[in-house]
């Protein structure tokens, strides 16, 4: 991660916390927890009753537990890290007030997003959640060429337009409101290098 990539990421991360603290939620959970960071910050912050991580890496959740052991050794810890995947059926998602998807969802196959929607809008119904992603079109900021992505593993990158299809469609569908922004410096024709969506459960 170059120094440019890594300080957009450090202003990502705060932003979610953030948007999280503010929203009055008292438990979040983290999809795609990575190493940690985001939960680290939302257990800095103190005041969350429980925030927990769901991530599909042995490695990441080893690296997770190492970042967190401080809030992992209290009796009771008021972390807990979860191994598997989103798109996935998991009763142990249920019952969050609040949902984070970090730089996730560029990860997954196109065709396999509807998964990701029926595992966390069907059966794991946060009552919040927030979703980043690049935006396609401030890659040629980032000295990129047309159709390269940010990252080799990314499966897709989409352009704002697109991200609104897509978010709206999973509101409209699920019962939930959506309202779209962005994190980062803007570009008065290409917007901000993040896109981000906070959906709100209507019932």
């Amino acid at each position: 991660m170059d120094t440019q990539t890594s300080a957009l990421h450090e202003v990502r991360l705060d932003h979610v916390t953030s948007l999280l603290r503010g929203s009055g939620a008292r438990t979040v959970l983290d999809l795609g927890c990575g190493s940690g960071a985001l939960l680290q910050r939302l257990l800095e912050s103190g005041v969350f009753d429980e925030v927990a991580g769901l991530e599909s890496s042995g490695v990441s959740l080893r690296n997770a537990r190492d970042r967190l052991a401080h809030w992992l050794g209290m009796s009771p810890p008021p972390v807990r890290l979860l191994r598997g995947s989103f798109q996935d059926a998991n009763e142990a998602c249920k019952g969050f007030d609040a949902a984070a998807m970090v730089e996730v969802i560029e990860h997954v196959p196109p065709r396999e997003l509807s998964t990701v929607e029926r595992a966390v809008f069907e059966l794991y119904r946060p009552g919040i959640v927030v979703i980043t992603t690049p935006n396609a079109e401030y890659n040629p900021l980032f000295d990129l060429a047309p159709g390269e992505f940010r990252d080799p593993d990314h499966r897709f990158e989409w352009n704002r337009d697109k991200f609104r299809q897509w978010v709206g469609g999973i509101a409209s569908r699920n019962g939930y409101r959506v309202r779209t922004g962005g994190i980062g410096q803007a570009d008065p024709e290409l917007g901000t290098p993040t896109q981000t969506a906070w959906f709100e459960r209507l019932d």
